[in-house]
Order: C-alpha cells, then structure tokens, then sequence
C-alpha cells in the first residue's frame, strides 16, 4: 500500500514537473528562430497567369540570433488567373546565436550553433471578385502550416501545426508620368491559428498594407504588416518590408528589407529571382 501510494506522489511529481518545464516554452516568434512563424507575407492580390517559381536567400541578423537560409516558394494556376495552389518553405538554415539568447528562449541545446530544416506551407488561392473600374480585386487564401521543422530543443520551429485564412483586396491606378506608370494599392485581413503547449490554441487576428509603384521594368513595394495574438507572450509581431524589383518577360529580379517593428527582433536581407514557367502551367492554352 505504502509503494503504492509512493508510486502516485512520484508520476504527481513527475507531470507537475513536465509541466512547469513546458511552461518555459512560449511559442511565439519573439522567443524562436526567425522562421518558426513569421508574419504571413501577402501579395499583389493577383492571381498569376503562368506557374511561377521563386527562389531565395535570407539572411537574418540583430539582436543575438543570425540565420542563413534558402527559400523556395512555387504557385501553381489551377484555373488561369482565378484558382491557384502555392507550396513554400525553408530548407538547412544555418543559425548562430548568443549564450543570453539561448537562454532567454529556455533552449536546451549547450552550444547554441547549428542547422535546421523547416516547416512547409500549403496555399489555395481562390479569386472571389475580378478587378473592375471601380470594384477593387478580392482573393482568399487558405493556408496550413505543416510541423515538419525539427530543432524543437534550440526553439527553431515549434513542434506543432497552424493554419490562416485572409482575404487580399487589391485596387490599380493608372499614373501619367515618365517615372511612374501605375500605383496599386493592397489590403490584407485574416485569421491566424497555431497549437502551443498542451494543445492550448493561440488566434491571431492577421492584418496588413501595401502600396506597390511600377513602370515596366522596375516595381518598388512598401508594406506594413502582422498578426496579434491572445496569449500576449510575444505574439504580436510587426514588420516593415521594402522591396526592389527588375522586371523581365520572364524571370523577375529582386532585393528585400525587412525591419521588425515589434516581436521578431530582426532585420531581414533577402535576394532572389522569380521565373514564369508557361511549360508547368496545367490547363494553359
């Protein structure tokens, strides 16, 4: 009897360990990697004509963490310009990051140096209302998060799923001048889920903006853009973008800034290019 109750006050104190140990762990983007759940980037709220391939390389650096890593986002038109499926995600990031970090993060790695391989997204992207001369474009998207990214321990990506849904809406302005040929302005609204510690659920209400100027070689974006969270443990992030663009008939060029504003202490570097591929689109004639 006396083992008995012995063995009952040893598993108490066993779970009642777990969870003050799980309770170190606040998954939110102020105390993980720079990729674990950064704010959701939205587009031009258009739907692209041919399949499109973008490949990348980010380097994140500030505030005692710097990562290195590729990234590679793919859009499939499944009905051309109206329904389209969009797949992306990071591979073998290289991260260095502080002792003070380290431990700020409650990571249980000793030596805070190594690699990491990422979670994967999954997009449908479905054009509710067309572009008309006063009616502005409307598209939804509806996106999962997978948990594929590993290095849990160092707090490189959580251990768990999430999923958003958001609304783009999109309106153009024609411009007369030698400089400047269009002027279009984006709105972004969504919902935002991800599981945190013994499967409690953190909302995240998903918001953004984007003016985009363009001629027909060069496109400059500005936006401004985040998700706030429930839970109030670092969920609220906000992000500053600026992006350059050289446009070509077929492959796009382009450099990005991007400055955390709040909860993503980062400054973000990412150069790559942008190719249409009229082969891979299915159902084009």
């Amino acid at each position: 009897m006396l083992k008995k109750f012995r063995n009952i006050i040893s598993a108490i104190l066993i779970l009642v360990s777990l969870d003050s140990f799980s309770q170190t762990v606040n998954y939110s983007p102020e105390f993980f990697g720079p990729n674990a759940l950064p704010v959701p980037e939205f587009t031009d709220a258009t739907i692209a004509e041919f399949t499109t391939l973008s490949v990348s390389w980010n380097y994140y650096s500030g505030f005692g963490d710097r990562t290195l890593n590729p990234f590679i986002k793919a859009e499939i038109p499944l009905i051309c310009s109206k329904v389209s499926f969009k797949i992306w995600g990071t591979a073998a990031e290289r991260y260095n990051t502080t002792l003070d970090i380290r431990d700020r993060r409650a990571s249980t790695e000793e030596v805070p140096v190594g690699t990491a391989n990422g979670d994967v997204y999954v997009q449908t992207r479905i054009l509710l209302f067309e572009e008309q001369k006063i009616r502005p474009s409307v598209i939804l998207n509806s996106t999962l998060k997978t948990a594929s990214g590993n290095n849990f321990g160092a707090r490189r990506y959580f251990d768990t799923p999430g999923y958003y849904f958001d609304l783009e809406i999109g309106k153009s302005f024609s411009i007369e001048s030698k400089l400047l040929k269009k002027i279009r302005v984006v709105a972004d609204a969504g919902f935002l889920c991800w599981e945190t510690t013994n499967s409690i659920q953190n909302d995240a209400a998903m918001y953004g903006v984007k003016i985009i100027m363009s001629n027909k070689n060069i496109e400059f974006e500005n936006s401004i853009s985040g998700y706030s969270g429930c839970i109030n443990n670092g969920d609220h992030p906000m992000v500053y973008s600026s992006q350059l663009t050289q446009k070509n008939k077929r492959i796009n060029f382009f450099g990005q800034y991007q400055y955390g504003i709040r909860d993503f202490p980062y400054h973000h570097i990412r150069l790559g290019f942008l190719i249409s591929i009229e082969a891979l689109t299915p159902n084009y004639k």
